[in-house]
């Protein structure tokens, strides 16, 4: 997790050490849950190796992944981690996962700590926003098709470990169609 705070803020020796007493390694079986959609998100994660899902049901019932996350890449219900309110949404390991675990009281003391960790909180609030308005963006510019050749190309090396009904639930297409895209890709 520090290497990813660094390269957000260059922050200095001192200020990025606070972290060490804060920070907790735990690992996930694929199948476990970090968060389900009853609970309150009092954590953010950092994985370090593995995948992570997020999704919810739908009005009819039906399982909608709304968010995967790779190695590197932070995961949590930002919104009921804000606003302390339970989650909307479940958080599920795809496969045997390790990740670094920040509590909100933690993230909370950071804050207080110092304006470094302020600026840190603002860039990571900015970088999620800028990339959940890419993701309805491209629900409204992209085709499937296009969505798949996005995340095939930033992703390349976790595409095969998705179950084909998650990546088609994400993408907005369906299972049969998803086949039909990798086919023309591949």
């Amino acid at each position: 997790m520090k290497s990813v705070f660094q390269s957000i803020k260059n922050l200095p020796q001192d200020v990025l050490d606070q972290l060490d007493d804060l920070i907790t390694v735990r690992k996930l079986k694929r199948g476990d849950f970090l968060l389900k959609e009853d609970q309150v998100c009092n954590e953010i994660v950092l994985i370090k190796k593995g995948i992570l899902r997020s999704f919810f049901f739908n009005h009819q019932g039906n399982e909608i992944t709304n968010c995967f996350a790779f190695e590197n890449e932070f995961m949590g219900s930002f919104s009921s981690f804000i606003t302390q309110k339970v989650a909307e949404e479940n958080i599920q390991a795809l496969t045997d996962t390790e990740i670094e675990v920040i509590q909100k009281e933690g993230i909370e003391k950071l804050y207080s700590s110092s304006i470094y960790w302020q600026e840190v909180g603002r860039k990571i609030a900015e970088i999620e926003y800028v990339t959940l308005q890419k993701r309805m963006i491209s629900f409204q510019k992209l085709s499937g098709t296009q969505r798949y050749e996005e995340l095939y190309q930033n992703h390349k090396n976790y595409i095969q470990q998705i179950p084909l009904q998650y990546l088609a639930s994400y993408l907005g297409v369906t299972p049969r169609h998803l086949s039909r895209i990798r086919k023309a890709i591949l």
